[in-house]
């Protein structure tokens, strides 16, 4: 089996529908924690070859830009929005909610480090340096914030956003990518 052969693929939605983009995002990131996953019975069995770099290679690049990038999508812009949107109500639930889903970005970020060093010597060679238990691990993390994200986030995002902040939301996410605005639609 190819180890590097993604499975299916996330939906292609765009900045103009923020909520369902970092949707997408997560079946993106199950994608990659899923090659993490089959690299490591990889490594055992066949050590580094071919398929395990390039391996390492998509999940380190996916992981160093896309995932970075979607946490501050949430941070700076998502959770602003939310945090405003809900100014005057229940915003002590809404504070929790990203107090709690911040502090998994840092602990995901602090998984990533150690997962990342031990892809980065599988690319020079090195077999044994991922840790399987450090890698379960992010897998296992990131499966839980997402599955919270999923419940929680999106829909309360989707019942409390304007279109006019989802739009604020998805021009921002486009110009942290460096994506040029879209023409402004006629109505």
């Amino acid at each position: 089996m190819d180890i590097a052969q993604p499975g299916s693929t996330a939906p292609a939605v765009g900045f103009e529908v923020p909520l369902e983009m970092l949707a997408a995002c997560h079946g993106r990131v199950h994608q990659q924690c899923e090659l993490l996953q089959r690299l490591l019975p990889h490594l055992r069995e066949h050590g580094v070859d071919e398929q395990a770099r390039d391996a390492a290679q998509r999940v380190m690049r996916y992981f160093d830009h896309a995932g970075p990038q979607h946490h501050a999508d949430e941070e700076q812009d998502l959770f602003p929005a939310l945090l405003e949107a809900l100014a005057g109500s229940d915003a002590v639930c809404i504070r929790d909610m990203i107090q709690r889903l911040t502090t998994q970005h840092r602990a995901l970020e602090r998984h990533w480090a150690g997962v990342r060093e031990g892809l980065q010597a599988v690319l020079r060679g090195d077999a044994g340096a991922l840790d399987g238990d450090a890698a379960r691990g992010f897998i296992d993390a990131y499966a839980e914030h997402i599955a919270y994200e999923e419940a929680e986030l999106l829909p309360m995002a989707a019942r409390v956003l304007a279109d006019e902040q989802l739009d604020a939301v998805g021009r921002a996410m486009r110009q942290r990518r460096g994506i040029a605005p879209l023409a402004p639609a006629h109505r």
